[in-house]
């Protein structure tokens, strides 16, 4: 079975509520009719498997003139014949009409157990091993920086801006999710420009740094001409918008890339920021690796955003968890206003892994001795995270270090 786990708020009973669910979402309620067959329904009917009381939430809104709202935490487990491995299935069959059922103040989809036959996706080309070995880190975090600023710049500022972060260390470079291909800064010229620069880089350091061009387009065609066409200048690394391109161009995508292909969640808050309402992070970034996400961004520890620190050490730890093998774990890309003071609580909330890449924008180019400091401050913060010194002892002897607690403040430890 495909069990599915949702978070249920209504003014009736919830183990009510949650049968009407499993009906509605599978055989439907009984008519008259002669094909609805016991013998249909106990084949193909979703079932409620449990249903477990919570406390109500402190405030909840609720419609004028309704009652008290229970909350409850319900699991129910839909029939594979009804939907096989197909995500466009799962998605319909678990989640297509709950949102408008009757009754409910909330709904929230907290987790997809799912059945073997979804392990036919593809799941990530590349993952941690493939970006350590094309970026070339064999170990510790890799670094990472972004375009800044993120609108505007012409092809051939956005290479002077990759030839500077180039020269001051990173180790993977990407477009800001916002950039695809602009009247400014069309895709293609942006690409012969920006992969000159890591080209020459890589011929007189010997590194090549790697970097994720933002191809997402609602057209999938449109999507692989431009895939082509960093694969034809050398490059390796990808952007995706997921989604606004949506499950099925992201398929279509990955079953042809020859891309590490870099996760952007532009748009997810609005299917989490209500606690009541959309899905945890647990569930939905399941469908994403398995359809082929290489690298995932999930904000970080002190995130310019809204989402706290506890939610990102929940991500980290869902994207980093085996759906069905090791292959299908993603890289964990910890983003959002990080700089070299968060790599402390990081490392220590996180398990002690390197195995992440750490993306600084502000925190690179915003450091007070420039982007080549900014680097050498967040790879000094992790080697002194890892070795268990505090942000003090480890600013002692940085004065990059010292220079971003200045310029940032004494991160808390």
């Amino acid at each position: 079975m495909i069990r599915v786990t949702y978070l249920l708020e209504t003014p009736g009973d919830p183990r009510a509520m949650a049968e009407k669910i499993a009906a509605d979402q599978s055989t439907g309620t009984f008519t008259d009719l002669p094909a609805e067959t016991d013998a249909l329904r106990a084949r193909h009917a979703a079932r409620v498997e449990e249903v477990t009381l919570l406390e109500p939430l402190p405030q909840p809104s609720l419609p004028e003139g309704a009652g008290p709202v229970r909350r409850a935490r319900a699991t129910i487990a839909f029939s594979p014949d009804s939907i096989g491995g197909d995500i466009a299935a799962l998605l319909t069959v678990t989640t297509g009409g709950l949102f408008a059922a009757r009754g409910l103040t909330g709904m929230r989809v907290l987790d997809f157990d799912l059945t073997p036959d979804f392990a036919a996706h593809p799941g990530p080309q590349f993952g941690l091993e493939g970006s350590r070995r094309l970026t070339g880190v064999a170990e510790g975090p890799i670094i990472a920086s972004i375009i800044k600023p993120s609108l505007g710049l012409t092809p051939d500022q956005t290479a002077e801006v990759v030839r500077t972060l180039c020269e001051a260390g990173v180790d993977f470079i990407k477009d800001d999710e916002k950039m695809m291909s602009p009247a400014y800064s069309p895709f293609e010229a942006r690409v012969d420009a920006v992969m000159a620069v890591i080209r020459d880089h890589a011929q007189r350091t010997g590194k090549r740094v790697m970097y994720a061009f933002g191809l997402s387009s609602a057209d999938p065609d449109v999507m692989m001409r431009r895939h082509d066409h960093v694969v034809a200048r050398g490059g390796n690394a990808a952007v995706v918008n997921i989604n606004s391109i949506g499950p099925g161009a992201m398929a279509f995508l990955r079953r042809r890339s020859a891309l590490c292909l870099h996760a952007h969640r532009n748009g997810w808050d609005l299917l989490t920021r209500h606690p009541g309402l959309g899905f945890e992070f647990r569930a939905w970034q399941k469908i994403w690796r398995l359809l082929g996400v290489d690298q995932f961004q999930i904000n970080g520890i002190g995130a310019k955003y809204w989402e706290g620190d506890d939610s990102f050490v929940r991500s980290f730890a869902d994207v980093t968890t085996p759906i069905f093998s090791e292959a299908d774990r993603a890289l964990p890309v910890v983003c959002s206003g990080q700089w070299g003071g968060q790599a402390f609580q990081t490392w220590a909330r996180t398990g002690g892994t390197l195995d992440l890449m750490y993306l600084g924008g502000g925190g690179i180019h915003g450091h007070p001795n420039g982007p080549a400091a900014g680097v050498r401050a967040i790879r000094h913060a992790w080697a002194a995270a890892g070795a268990g010194l505090t942000p003090a002892q480890a600013a002692a002897d940085c004065p990059d270090l010292a220079a971003s607690f200045q310029r940032w403040g004494m991160p808390a430890t």
